[in-house]
């Protein structure tokens, strides 16, 4: 989501669009105002202490938030902001409130759905609390424009949440095809590797994302200590590298992958690699032969998009927008299911066949070649001038100028 603000700003001010980004300060460092880049300003609202709150104590700091975010444009010029569009369930009551205050669309992007998670958990996951339902289906029903990342996001929020087709809009994420690009040739790849600490030869399957049951990691361990079983040839040239670090649920018990790990025998091939901001995924997508998109569910599927967008194959669970993300047989493989066996099975087939690696490789270039951040924004732009029209027009028929 991060990603996505950041992406989504830098191309709205480049089109003129002046932008000002309200997030909750983490630092007493942080200055209150700074400028990102031209046209895009981050206000940083004191709510709550600046460390230390885990997600679900995020809903008792909201009062505090919508006050900072109600001051600030009170310290503006009447009619300063033309339109919210907030992310994520939290940030969609602020907008609610100050949207109501202001006489200016909302337009509402979820990212997630409680509703969603909790139809597809994970096993030993935690569900979401009816709060978040709740605060959910408030967010779809007063907000004037839903974007949804995928046609199957567009489903869930009309099928689980009653939100009306017509006012629901697909808008696809984007990757930055500047920065993520296929290496040149095999020393690129090479290089990548040894910058990372993996073996120059063999085979490198990849897990770039949190360390949460709902991204299921486990799975391509389970999926390698059956190969271990089935292909020993296989199985003793792979390295799986896991690059994040525990979030969410995973937090309960943060070393519970090493230990997975080391239970499975496989202390010697699984490299534990820590958070890496954007500009050093590249090396990690680059370094792999494919990279494994394993989650219970997603919104879009950032990671699978860059990995292809590098030029390596994914193999990713049929589910939430990895349909859109991956173009099964063409860009990569989609599984239906968490099966280790199934998981194995594939696995294996792609790393014996080299040719058809490449022919994957060449195909997940150009499937992620269809989505930019130019077009993102562009998409967002034009709903938020229908919501903005629509809103002028009822402002007309209720007679306020």
């Amino acid at each position: 989501m991060n990603v996505y603000v950041v992406e989504v700003s830098r191309r709205l001010a480049e089109a003129n669009v002046e932008v000002e980004i309200f997030t909750r300060a983490t630092s007493s460092e942080l200055p209150r105002v700074v400028e990102m880049l031209p046209g895009v300003t981050v206000r940083h609202i004191t709510a709550g202490p600046y460390e230390g709150l885990c997600k679900e104590e995020l809903p008792a700091q909201l009062c505090a938030f919508t006050a900072g975010v109600l001051r600030a444009e009170a310290a503006q010029p009447p009619g300063w902001y033309d339109l919210v569009h907030s992310h994520y369930w939290l940030s969609g009551q602020v907008g609610w409130l100050a949207t109501d205050r202001w006489g200016v669309p909302l337009v509402h992007t979820a990212h997630t759905l409680a509703k969603v998670k909790n139809l597809m958990l994970a096993d030993g996951d935690t569900p979401e609390p009816n709060a978040r339902v709740i605060g959910e289906e408030q967010v779809v029903a007063e907000a004037h424009r839903l974007i949804a990342n995928t046609p199957t996001e567009a489903r869930e929020l009309i099928d689980l949440y009653g939100a009306a087709p017509d006012r629901v809009s697909v808008v696809a994420p984007g990757v930055d095809l500047d920065r993520f690009t296929p290496p040149a040739d095999g020393t690129e790849r090479v290089a990548a590797r040894r910058r990372l600490g993996l073996p120059d030869d063999g085979y490198v399957v990849a897990f770039v994302g949190r360390i949460q049951p709902l991204k299921a990691p486990h799975v391509l361990l389970k999926a390698a200590a059956e190969l271990a079983a089935t292909d020993p040839a296989v199985a003793d040239r792979l390295t799986i590298a896991i690059c994040g670090g525990p979030s969410g649920t995973g937090l309960t018990r943060p070393t519970e992958l090493m230990e997975l790990a080391a239970s499975l025998g496989l202390a010697g091939r699984v490299r534990f690699l820590p958070p890496r901001p954007p500009g050093e995924l590249v090396d990690v997508y680059r370094a792999a032969d494919i990279v494994g998109v394993p989650s219970h569910n997603e919104s879009f599927g950032l990671v699978a998009l860059e990995a292809q967008a590098c030029g390596t194959p994914v193999v990713a669970a049929a589910v939430g927008g990895l349909v859109t993300a991956v173009a099964d047989g063409v860009s990569g493989v989609l599984i239906d299911g968490h099966a280790p066996a199934d998981w194995a099975r594939v696995l294996g087939d792609l790393l014996r066949s080299p040719a058809r690696r490449a022919e994957l490789a060449r195909g997940a270039a150009a499937h992620a070649a269809r989505f930019s951040w130019n077009a993102t924004a562009s998409g967002l732009l034009t709903v938020y001038r229908d919501a903005m029209s629509e809103q002028h027009a009822r402002f007309a028929l209720a007679g306020v100028s």
